[in-house]
């Protein structure tokens, strides 16, 4: 038997509501401008409520743009794994599941690199940097399972290969002289890293 999830009070409808503008308001303009060119105050216009409110919800721009990219990152990882379940070998299923993510890094570049920051020297307490380190680990397992399941790598091993695998993409991604790669270049980059740590 089922227990129905009660309905929201009115308060706890506002708050949603609120963080709805709010992030549909931050992701609007820093798709449009970019973060370092967004103002705390256009954002708070942009969602109609005061800039007081704005940081009850996140304290930084920061905060703003995790709170933005986590959802488009956390879909990318989603369609990643579905990508990577028509793949035979281990590095071409790393490198679909892989593939929307990068996709979603670079479609603003410096949001994507920001937002790379943000996660990796933020507050990892914060519940958007939180959330943040949380797809990653996500990533890392679903690279791990791969390495397992395509390759036969001990699950420890694959544990450790995951974490280098990240690694690799998050330099890939974040590097000064990427900013002008292309998905395509980023991807190539990547998988001549990854077949190289692979065992044969």
């Amino acid at each position: 038997m089922s227990v129905a999830t009660p309905p929201l009070g009115r308060r706890e409808r506002q708050k949603q509501d609120k963080l709805a503008r709010i992030t549909a308001a931050a992701s609007e303009l820093f798709a449009k401008h970019g973060v370092d060119e967004v103002t705390t105050q256009q954002i708070a216009d942009a969602a109609d409520i005061g800039t007081g409110t704005l940081f009850l919800y996140a304290k930084t721009k920061g905060e703003l743009l995790l709170l933005v990219q986590n959802a488009h990152y956390a879909d990318a990882l989603k369609r990643g794994r579905a990508a990577a379940m028509g793949e035979l070998t281990a590095v071409d299923a790393v490198l679909a599941l892989l593939g929307p993510v990068v996709e979603c890094n670079r479609v603003q570049v410096d949001n994507g690199r920001t937002y790379l920051r943000e996660m990796v020297f933020g507050d990892p307490s914060e519940p958007q940097h939180a959330a943040a380190l949380d797809i990653v680990a996500q990533t890392e397992q679903a690279v791990a399972d791969i390495l397992v399941e395509r390759a036969g790598i001990d699950a420890g091993e694959a544990t450790t290969l995951a974490r280098v695998i990240s690694a690799i993409q998050f330099l890939e991604l974040a590097a000064s002289v990427n900013s002008d790669s292309t998905v395509p270049e980023l991807l190539a980059s990547t998988r001549a890293q990854v077949a190289a740590i692979l065992p044969v």
